[in-house]
């Protein structure tokens, strides 16, 4: 078993393939016993700070109840609740917290933050989500195409959408897993420049183009994610008109692979970036996708608190 005590997890570019695959077992073998209803407390006594400057559903429950069952504590820290840069500077909020408590997570809009945290703090920094990555969340996606097709290595992901903070996560996890990617993408809304030099660089194969209907052509696995996501309200209607045909329908959905399934983050714009249909149609794993959450980021708490 690799040691991963102590661990930060800013992005998934910083594991090793070793590492991922760490954390996919753990998350496999604590999911089993939660499913037999077996107790696993092995973070008994422990804390964890949240600190959300963005809401979310799935994440704040997901690590509370998480912690909750590996015998812990969570204590969630609202926007108010710091006003982290204005009221107190990050590096001290993480040299305070790491005085009380055993791990950190936090959900942001900036990365940098993120770093500050990691840099400054004494215990393991899990980043929750921040505009440019969403670790936890990649590396659940993965994780549940494992559990649906049994192998990751030579499959192929097309990510249909815009180039933002979930597909420069599921860039990084997917060159470690040896997945392919096919991005589409309207032009001005393509990945970050630096993420996909350095997912190339960590083997990945990459297509980027506009055309959707070319991207999903014989893939295994559909991702798609808001066309406007949280800070981007403002765009919202130019950005509806842009990406139109970048929509997840079934006329989409057929044009992959027969046994092709459908991803989707959450929370869903139904008529927007995909449809109820496919939502509810029987490539769909987007459910299983968001309970898979829970387990993978208790396996994540669990390696590195």
């Amino acid at each position: 078993m690799i040691d991963m005590k102590g661990k930060n997890l800013v992005s998934v570019h910083d594991l090793s393939r070793e590492e991922v695959d760490q954390i996919f077992k753990t998350a496999e073998y604590l999911k089993m016993k939660k499913k037999t209803g077996e107790k696993c407390e092995i973070l008994k006594d422990k804390t964890l700070a949240m600190i959300f400057e963005k809401p979310s559903l799935r994440t704040r429950v997901t690590f509370e109840t998480g912690m909750t069952q590996l015998g812990g504590h969570a204590i969630y820290l609202a926007p108010t609740d710091i006003k982290m840069g204005k009221r107190e500077p990050v590096y001290d909020v993480a040299r305070n917290l790491s005085r009380w408590i055993d791990g950190i997570m936090i959900r942001t809009f900036s990365n940098d933050i993120v770093i500050g945290l990691a840099k400054e703090s004494k215990v393991p920094v899990i980043n929750g989500l921040s505009d440019l990555l969403h670790p936890c969340q990649s590396l659940t996606d993965l994780f549940t195409v494992y559990e649906k097709k049994r192998v990751l290595k030579g499959l192929k992901l097309a990510y249909i959408g815009d180039g933002n903070n979930v597909c420069h996560s599921l860039m990084f996890t997917s060159a470690k897993l040896d997945v392919a990617m096919n991005i589409a993408c309207p032009d001005g809304y393509e990945p970050n420049k630096e993420i996909e030099k350095l997912a190339k660089e960590d083997g990945l194969e990459l297509t980027i183009t506009d055309d959707p209907e070319k991207a999903v052509q014989d893939v295994d696995v559909i991702y798609t994610d808001v066309w406007a996501s949280m800070g981007q309200e403002a765009e919202r209607e130019k950005r509806l008109k842009i990406f139109g045909k970048y929509q997840i329908n079934m006329d989409i959905v057929r044009k992959a692979k027969p046994d092709v399934i459908v991803m989707h983050c959450l929370p869903a714009h139904y008529g927007e970036e995909i449809t109820k249909e496919v939502i509810e149609s029987r490539h769909s794993v987007v459910y299983d996708e968001a309970e898979n959450r829970l387990h993978v980021q208790k396996a994540i708490m669990a390696l590195t608190m």
